[in-house]
């Protein structure tokens, strides 16, 4: 039987992808822009610093009270980054997110997938047979909550994917011992895949998570996409 893979986060990245919110049900607030620094606002919003790798920051605001990202990276100046993050959190904040990104995934179609979360979550703990598995040819080490496995040569960084574990039922104080596996796959990964195209990546995620985890894994799609 196959584990169920969720989208839990996705960045898009295209030249002014703000120009979409340009109506009545949005406001963008600038906290990092030329004249402009706000670094409070941003930790507010999203709970982190300001990288010094932004060179614009900006914050969604939504009629229905969603915040979301919007930034732009020294590396890509020409481009915007709109980060969807917690689509699969267990409360109301994940049904509006996901809710907004059905809406908009027409509009959002030619933008390019700088980062897809790949969430599977187990009842009580991640089996030892998938941990056995992920430290086959990586190691553990842990960071507050979370656990994250490395290979010796990844350090601290990877542009490709990273690999977490932590306990979500702590997170999310739920009543019940849920565990989350998470595969981060990145912009190097995709290669300039626009969402368009996304479904054709599944299979390559799945595989790349049975290769590293031994795990049969159904990456489950959005209802617009």
């Amino acid at each position: 039987m196959k584990s169920i893979g969720k989208i839990d986060s996705m960045n898009f990245s295209s030249e002014d992808i703000e120009n979409i919110f340009y109506s009545d049900d949005y406001i963008i607030e600038a906290v990092k822009s030329i004249g402009v620094f706000k670094p409070h606002r941003w930790s507010k919003a999203f709970g982190k610093a300001l990288t010094k790798n932004m060179i614009e920051a900006k914050i969604l605001h939504t009629s229905n009270g969603l915040t979301l990202a919007l930034k732009r990276y020294a590396v890509s100046k020409s481009k915007q980054t709109l980060e969807f993050a917690g689509l699969q959190a267990y409360n109301e904040k994940s049904k509006l997110l996901k809710e907004l990104l059905n809406e908009l995934i027409a509009q959002l179609k030619h933008s390019y997938i700088t980062r897809i979360d790949i969430a599977i979550d187990f009842k009580g703990k991640v089996s030892n047979k998938v941990i056995k598995a992920l430290c086959n040819d990586r190691e553990a080490f842990k960071y507050g909550n979370t656990t994250y496995y490395k290979t010796k040569k990844e350090k601290k960084s990877n542009a490709s994917i990273d690999i977490k574990k932590y306990d979500k039922s702590k997170k999310e104080n739920l009543s019940y011992e849920l565990e989350r596996l998470e595969f981060v796959f990145k912009g190097q990964y995709f290669k300039k895949l626009q969402i368009k195209d996304l479904k054709k990546a599944f299979k390559k995620m799945e595989k790349t998570i049975k290769k590293f985890a031994g795990l049969e894994v159904k990456i489950m799609s959005f209802k617009s996409l």
